[in-house]
């Protein structure tokens, strides 16, 4: 068990061993990242499953777990009795992502130099790669998890298409709400042979323009711009819409089709298409830009 902080510690799950050591240190709070929830009594704990390869999804937990570790660190301040373990099964990978993320956050560090400042303290510290790509999608959304953000839903959509390999009791909210079926705020994009409204402009997803499969949006590339993307790419990529759910759902691929006059709008693949532009993009939702329209909203008071 590794100071890191004030009250805050790094280990593994060997230190668990010995309550009379964490009572000594002050620990009063657990928060284990592992594949089996620890068994200890008498102390304030969290549990987060994760294991340690590239299936993973530790960015979504990355919020609750910094959170869980602020609210000891304020006790702390305030008792000067209260610390927090942070730990994995060796204390080498996952509680480090999660220790790195915390030092991100609260002491505006970027990647690189909290993740140095950590293996100063614990040189064993081994990060895996997906981690680390993980928390390099964290910190450009602004160490927060933005599930608005375009780049965090290509990743959870990634993430989707590992974990239901069968493409089958897909979550629901994977699926953005039609926008035939609600209000919209803002620009939508219409059939352009029945006008029926299929999705919104906050639904496109960015890519990196170029080829090959190795360069995604979530790693430190140059993302599409929108002058960009009208001269190299022909289609918009999307977020999956409630309409499509009937189509997508235990198929791998195939065409999507306009839920009114069933005309061809695109096509769509869990393990992705090449893009126009030679970008790989997975998973893939394919709208191609000659059978949509562009439908902006305008709100009355920019009329007056």
């Amino acid at each position: 068990m590794i100071g890191v902080e004030a009250g805050l510690y790094i280990g593994s799950v060997s230190d668990l061993k010995d309550a009379q050591s964490l009572i000594d240190a002050g620990v009063t709070h657990i928060l284990t990242v592992d594949s089996e929830e620890a068994a200890v009594t008498g102390f304030h704990t969290k549990f987060v499953r994760a294991l340690d390869d590239a299936s993973t999804d530790l960015l979504s937990r990355l919020d609750d777990c910094v959170c869980f570790i602020c609210e000891a660190l304020r006790t702390h301040s305030e008792s000067k009795s209260s610390a927090v373990l942070v730990h994995c099964h060796v204390g080498q990978s996952r509680s480090a992502a999660v220790v790195t993320a915390y030092l991100m956050k609260t002491q505006h560090l970027n990647l690189q130099d909290a993740y140095t400042k950590l293996r100063n303290l614990k040189p064993d510290v081994k990060m895996n790669e997906e981690f680390m790509d993980q928390l390099a999608l964290y910190e450009l959304m602004g160490c927060k998890v933005d599930t608005t953000d375009p780049l965090y839903k290509q990743f959870r959509l990634k993430k989707m298409t590992e974990k239901y390999t069968e493409l089958q009791n897909v979550p629901k909210d994977v699926f953005a709400v039609d926008p035939a079926q609600t209000q919209n705020t803002e620009g939508v994009y219409r059939c352009r042979k029945c006008r029926r409204t299929l999705f919104r402009r906050s639904s496109i997803l960015s890519h990196c323009v170029g080829s090959g499969a190795s360069a995604f949006s979530h790693k430190k590339t140059r993302i599409v711009s929108d002058s960009e993307d009208q001269r190299k790419c022909t289609s918009y990529f999307i977020e999956p819409v409630q309409w499509m759910e009937p189509a997508l759902l235990g198929v791998m691929d195939g065409q999507l089709l306009c839920p009114k006059c069933s005309s061809k709008l695109g096509s769509f693949n869990w393990y992705g298409e090449q893009c126009s532009c030679g970008r790989w993009v997975t998973p893939a939702f394919q709208m191609h830009k000659n059978r949509v329209d562009e439908i902006k909203h305008i709100s009355m008071s920019a009329l007056k």
